[in-house]
């Protein structure tokens, strides 16, 4: 055959899918040049978001893995790269994160430049009955979605909840996660909480993936923030949409959103079931016993609120 030759055809498919991350993250690993000046935002997957709002021809924002996926090699570049950053965004990560270098202090010492920190956010308001979390000892996550519903949990415990709320809890429910927020942002630079005033379905796909609403006007806090040129970037696509949850009618009501309620979650474009992610969560649970345990202990405030009467 003429031409090229294909580099992934020629690797065995776990060395593929490692072939296109780097590909994928080609400026951090040095296959295409470093911009003069870039910036880095440093995170979880909310990280990639807000770059993408931040990034521009003329303000260039490097691509960088997910810390949570970082190898020790990769923490080494992460270092290196922040070093000769002009401006550094990260959410607040704990010291020696995984046992690599990772934590929001760390980094800061490694540069000269600009530091700024934002919030993980979560937001409960537009998904009431749904938490993300993971329990020591059980790394898998559930199938279908690795989201969990206090209602599937509490039935496999044998522990009584509604199957509905008024519009009312729901707003407590969103109350709570943004007193959360706000009490994580008393060490923030920059808050993202008050943008939650007048939630809309775009605010949060899931309990924790915040839309285009939210990155925006952050993105456009942070760009004022550093003291740089123009305007926040529009990525003409809807972030973090990967997963998108059912949309309640009580949450309809709470907020007066203009959307029909949605009984099926969107998964990678295909309408799922709400009543087939439950089924598939009844049964992982009955085989994790040990993490429905945990999970409703650490769920506690939240399955309160779907028990009070």
């Amino acid at each position: 055959m003429n031409g090229a030759p294909n580099v992934l055809a020629a690797v065995a498919p776990e060395d593929a899918s490692v072939v296109q991350r780097r590909e994928h993250y080609g400026e951090f690993f040095g296959l295409s040049p470093l911009p003069d000046r870039y910036g880095v935002v440093v995170g979880n997957c909310q990280a990639e978001s807000l770059r993408i709002v931040l990034d521009a021809p003329d303000r260039r924002f490097v691509r960088v893995p997910p810390v949570h996926e970082m190898t020790a090699e990769e923490a080494g570049r992460l270092q290196v790269l922040v070093a000769g950053a002009a401006v550094v965004v990260t959410q607040p990560i704990r010291a020696d994160y995984r046992g690599l270098p990772l934590g929001t202090a760390q980094l800061s010492s490694a540069t000269s430049g600009a530091v700024l920190t934002v919030p993980s956010v979560r937001f409960s308001g537009l998904q009431p009955f749904q938490a993300a979390i993971r329990v020591p000892g059980v790394e898998e996550d559930p199938p279908i979605v690795a989201y969990h519903d206090v209602r599937t949990l509490a039935a496999a415990a044998g522990v009584p909840a509604r199957s509905a709320l008024r519009p009312d809890d729901v707003r407590d429910i969103a109350g709570d996660s943004l007193d959360e927020l706000r009490t994580r942002e008393q060490h923030i630079d920059v808050p993202v909480s008050d943008l939650y005033a007048a939630p809309t379905a775009d605010h949060a796909r899931t309990v924790n993936h915040p839309g285009n609403a939210i990155w925006m006007p952050l993105g456009a806090r942070l760009i004022d923030a550093l003291g740089l040129a123009g305007e926040v970037t529009d990525p003409g696509r809807p972030l973090l949409a990967s997963v998108r949850s059912p949309l309640a009618p009580e949450v309809i009501e709470a907020w007066s959103l203009p959307e029909e309620p949605r009984a099926h979650w969107v998964v990678e474009g295909r309408a799922v079931d709400d009543a087939e992610v439950r089924d598939a969560h009844r049964r992982w649970y009955a085989a994790h016993p040990a993490f429905v345990d945990a999970a409703l202990t650490r769920l506690a405030p939240l399955l309160s609120r779907w028990q009070h009467r």
